[in-house]
């Protein structure tokens, strides 16, 4: 596997999966009350909204906790965020795509800024890598749900593009547009989903060394520690070899 999805690896295996559970529940809140804010709080009405809950329930994250978020927009004592991309380039030349919901974009485009610098980074303009990555929705599966056969019917049948099987999961993507109903005809037939969100994932990856992956990843990994931080896209790849240095 390639990029932040590697990474994701990484830090679970290190012993952060309490810390990282704890903060993705308040990203995934975050875009809970944002979407129920811009439209209709009824998921049922909004497809922003319920493409959130679905992203929030496959994360397990609690039903209070869902309902909570929805009913802060509903109340207007919400803050007014707005959704920025970020764009720049690891060392190596890696690409590197940052989605944020900021309620002060000066303070987010800092912080992203200064994550870059600090770790021999560039950042550039929106727009300046994006051309490398299609923006696609990502459903995934436990393997013990079906094999990959199955898996591959049901994403057919759904309207996704495409379902990768390997050891570890089932990873069904569609068009970005289609994310919400895809999601939702894969639950009436293989149940609730590990995971439902949307990606940017690279037209091409790029091999690094030990010492630039060691770097990318403290990058990478300082960027998702920010609050306004949602998303980190990256198109680098780890040899089996280093990412078991690096787990070491």
């Amino acid at each position: 596997m390639a990029g932040h999805s590697q990474f994701k690896n990484i830090m679970h295996k290190k012993g952060r999966a309490d810390a990282a559970r704890a903060k993705a529940f308040a990203k995934l809140g975050r875009e809970i009350t944002v979407a129920a804010k811009m439209g209709s709080p009824d998921p049922t009405m909004n497809p922003r909204l319920r493409l959130a809950v679905q992203a929030a329930r496959a994360e397990n994250m609690p039903k209070d906790n869902i309902e909570r978020a929805i009913k802060k927009a509903a109340g207007g004592d919400s803050d007014s965020y707005e959704e920025v991309r970020y764009e720049g380039y690891a060392p190596g030349g890696i690409a590197v795509i940052v989605e944020a919901l900021t309620d002060n974009r000066n303070r987010t485009g800092g912080a992203v800024r200064a994550a870059f610098t600090k770790f021999g980074g560039n950042l550039g303009a929106t727009g300046s890598v994006a051309h490398m990555f299609n923006h696609v929705g990502e459903v995934t599966y436990p393997v013990a749900v079906g094999s990959a056969d199955t898996i591959l019917e049901a994403a057919i049948d759904a309207g996704a593009d495409d379902a990768i099987s390997d050891e570890n999961s089932h990873v069904i993507t569609c068009e970005f547009e289609s994310l919400g109903s895809v999601a939702a005809a894969l639950e009436e037939t293989l149940g609730e989903a590990e995971s439902v969100k949307t990606v940017w994932t690279p037209n091409l990856t790029s091999p690094v060394d030990e010492d630039q992956a060691g770097t990318i990843l403290k990058l990478i990994a300082m960027l998702d520690d920010d609050d306004d931080v949602q998303n980190v896209f990256a198109n680098f790849e780890i040899s089996d070899e280093i990412m078991q240095k690096l787990t070491a």
